[in-house]
């Protein structure tokens, strides 16, 4: 799912040759991402594209060869002058009379012959990765073009012949290049992706007519630029030498800025710092925007605080940790950067919603997207909502710039994390960060590629803290030391169990509010009116949409329980993204769409079906209610991390959705009933602890 969409497409002929493209936001100014090499097109863009459409007027196109513009079939169809001109052609059609290009690799080049061409259209350029000639090329790259190799390895498969007889081998070398770095495999995955969908004839060809105009690209055009311009290189790019960023910036006079370990697409790898470096450049020298600091007319503690929107767990729970908090530090301000569906729920408790939560991207409809019938793979979930996340953390980063706050309380902020310890630089806050699971876990059905991607997005986070241990002011495990997941972090890595208690302080399980805080379970049933003889069971699958295929499944079951439980009564709550009207409601079930305080009304009903999340299953356990909970399939989460702890509290009994007929589901509820299992106690200071190790901060 995309963090923003177009608000207008369109495409345009160019002799003979479509040319398609994206117009985002409405700012005063526009940036234009030049198109790069036809090898991928416009969506290599992504990680900038929803940032700068906040705050500018926003242009995207994909080459000629690539992307939803046409394949030319032959070479001077690719020349450096129709290339260049596209460019023009686009700004035309959009109505933009001048813009910042963009451009990246071989885009570089002609975001640079357009500022010298048109220097009343270009008002600045800013290049990563430059492609000139007016450097050697890497000798290596093209030494082998032409030649018969029988069974090419390296860069001899930058071979005409080869892209021929096998064009996805050739790309899966060259991205291995492209993203070098360490830990870039989403990187890699998506070029390859992208790539695959042109040919190898095409790119041939654009490396014919390559050749025939590389003579306009001349230090002498690069002379004639007269707008500012920023070079962002990576100091150990395999794809072009750094040297040709330096040498532009010698002739230009132009900003150099130098990504130390980076390879070839910075702007890819390392989003977060290519953002702020090209937000800030274009903010010196075009007066556009930059987050202002804001004045604070008088000292009060104040907590930024980012609860997690995947699910409603999350929400209660912070909630309860800052009402501690409050009774810490009375005067304590907190905001929310917050999304639906937390939102409603922080509004119905009157809490403060930052104003910039509006520019979130959602992840939780992001999650809906990736789900199947009750299967979501949330390791390749989150890993696919890269995009998203660098958008959110943009907007996270603009506001700690433009405002001070004296702690930032990430619960699961995942963005923030990553990003902040990728560039510590780029912390402007205390931050204590929460956690209730440390760990990708794969699944042995998903075949060695899953377990090689955990194992290495496992490795990077360990890195990360390692190499960083002052990023993270506090960071805090949701349960104890005996919650930890009896795994390892994947081969070689260390076992979960060791390497957590070295990195994280423990508050126990944090409750919104415990059960026991609920008064006696007979005025709590008589409030409710499950009292009445009948046994009450409520349905509730979390604030997500995820859960839909469980409620259908479950209203299938109804009259076989019914049947065994004629005293059956079944309240279904569908959550806030989910609408009633669009199940087939048995004669009988009560449809809720939303309940407030649902925890409660678990407490007091009798029976409870739910999704696998933690925080749901931790209040029933907590209520000693029995319960039935499905784990979404390929959830690893739910169940590797979940399900081992709902096993240490003796709560709930485990159903497999796959294997779970309706039948099946109403003998499992019947046996729940009549055979209740008591768990353990759930610790009720749980978010006093919490709020206790936050408070030293303040």
């Amino acid at each position: 799912m995309r963090a923003a969409q177009p608000q207008k497409t369109g495409r345009i002929d160019r002799d003979g040759v479509g040319l398609y493209y994206e117009v985002y936001g409405e700012g005063d100014r526009t940036i234009l991402f030049v198109p790069t090499w036809a090898i991928i097109h416009s969506r290599c863009w992504k990680a900038q594209v929803p940032y700068f459409a906040e705050h500018f007027r926003v242009i995207v196109f994909d080459p000629r060869g690539n992307g939803k513009s046409d394949r030319p079939d032959a070479p001077d169809a690719y020349s450096f002058d129709a290339v260049i001109e596209d460019i023009t052609a686009v700004m035309d059609a959009t109505g933009t009379d001048a813009a910042t290009l963009v451009g990246f690799s071989f885009g570089s080049a002609v975001a640079f012959a357009a500022a010298a061409l048109w220097p009343d259209r270009v008002d600045a350029v800013v290049s990563t990765g430059a492609w000139a000639p007016i450097v050697p090329p890497y000798p290596e790259r093209g030494a082998h073009w032409e030649a018969e190799v029988e069974a090419p390895e390296g860069w001899q498969k930058y071979n005409r012949r080869h892209w021929r007889r096998n064009y996805a081998d050739f790309l899966r070398f060259f991205f291995d290049k492209v993203h070098n770095e360490l830990h870039s495999t989403k990187q890699q995955d998506d070029a390859l992706a992208w790539a695959l969908e042109g040919d190898g004839e095409m790119l041939a060809m654009t490396l014919d007519s390559r050749a025939e105009g590389a003579a306009l690209i001349d230090e002498a055009m690069y002379a004639r630029v007269q707008c500012p311009s920023l070079i962002l290189v990576g100091d150990a790019d395999a794809i072009t030498p750094p040297e040709c960023s330096y040498r532009i910036a010698q002739i230009t006079g132009g900003e150099l800025q130098i990504r130390s370990g980076g390879g070839h697409a910075v702007h890819a790898r390392y989003p977060a710092w290519f953002n702020v470096t090209m937000r800030d450049f274009l903010a010196r020298h075009l007066g556009t925007y930059a987050p202002a600091p804001k004045p604070r007319p008088r000292r009060q503690k104040r907590a930024l605080y980012m609860s997690s929107p995947i699910g409603l767990g999350h929400a209660r729970r912070d909630l309860a940790v800052t009402r501690e908090l409050r009774k810490l530090h009375p005067d304590l301000q907190v905001d929310w950067l917050a999304q639906d569906p937390v939102t409603p729920f922080l509004a119905a408790n009157d809490e403060a919603l930052h104003p910039a939560s509006r520019l979130l991207a959602n992840e939780s409809a992001h999650i809906e997207a990736e789900a199947g019938e009750h299967d979501l793979n949330a390791f390749q979930a989150i890993r696919n909502m890269d995009e998203i996340l660098i958008k959110n953390f943009m907007v996270f980063q603009d506001i700690l710039e433009a405002d001070r706050y004296d702690l930032v309380i990430a619960d699961e902020a995942w963005d923030v994390d990553h990003y902040w310890h990728e560039h510590p630089d780029l912390k402007r806050s205390q931050i204590a960060w929460f956690t209730d699971f440390v760990g990708w876990v794969p699944f042995a059905g998903n075949g060695p590629r899953e377990a090689f991607l955990t194992r290495d997005y496992n490795a990077e986070m360990i890195g990360h803290v390692e190499r960083n241990p002052l990023v993270r002011d506090r960071a805090i495990f949701v349960g104890g030391k005996e919650d930890i997941a009896d795994l390892t972090f994947g081969d070689g890595l260390p076992h979960m169990r060791d390497w957590v208690p070295r990195h994280y302080e423990f508050s126990d399980y944090i409750i919104g509010t415990h059960p026991a805080d609920f008064g006696a379970r007979a005025d709590l049933r008589a409030e409710f009116g499950y009292d009445d003889g009948r046994k009450t069971c409520i349905v509730a699958v979390g604030g997500s949409g995820v859960g839909a295929q469980l409620i259908r499944r479950i209203l299938a079951a109804y009259p076989f329980a019914r049947a065994r439980i004629p005293e059956l009564r079944m309240i279904v709550v569908t959550g806030p993204r989910l609408d009633p009207a669009g199940f087939d409601w048995p004669e009988g079930v009560e449809a809720r769409a939303f309940v407030p305080d649902l925890d409660r009304h678990l407490a007091a009903c009798d029976l409870a079906l739910v999704q696998g999340g933690l925080t749901t299953c931790m209040e029933l356990a907590a209520a000693g209610t029995p319960f039935l909970y499905f784990p979404l399939r390929n959830h690893f989460e739910q169940n590797f991390h979940v399900a081992a702890r709902l096993d240490r509290y003796n709560a709930g009994r485990r159903m497999s959705y796959a294997e779970s007929s309706p039948e099946r589901i109403a003998e499992a509820m019947q046996d729940e009933l009549l055979n209740p299992r008591i768990p353990h106690p759930v610790a009720r200071d749980g978010a006093a602890r919490a709020a206790s190790m936050l408070g030293e901060l303040l």
